[in-house]
């Protein structure tokens, strides 16, 4: 799945009443599926925000599965990074 791709919109072109309608199926049908647990992001590495740098590097290696996460409230470079098992 290293070449999955996920695709997003900004829903900016639409017409109101059809964000509005797409807001609602997302809340039926898919919020669901988050708050059971059932679909979760894949977690790869969290960092520290000073190290974003390093999350960076991960990424660019390839080895990741899963997203990496900057967390803004671990400031501390002598956080480690976590990695999910």
């Amino acid at each position: 799945l290293k070449r999955l791709t996920h695709t997003g919109s900004t829903l900016r072109a639409r017409a109101v009443a059809d964000k509005a309608a797409i807001a609602q199926a997302v809340e039926k049908n898919v919020l669901p599926l988050l708050a059971s647990g059932r679909v979760k992001p894949l977690i790869d590495s969290t960092f520290p925000l000073a190290q974003a740098s390093a999350a960076h590097t991960r990424m660019e290696s390839g080895k990741h599965i899963g997203k990496n996460c900057t967390d803004p409230l671990k400031l501390n470079e002598n956080i480690p990074c976590s990695k999910t098992p």
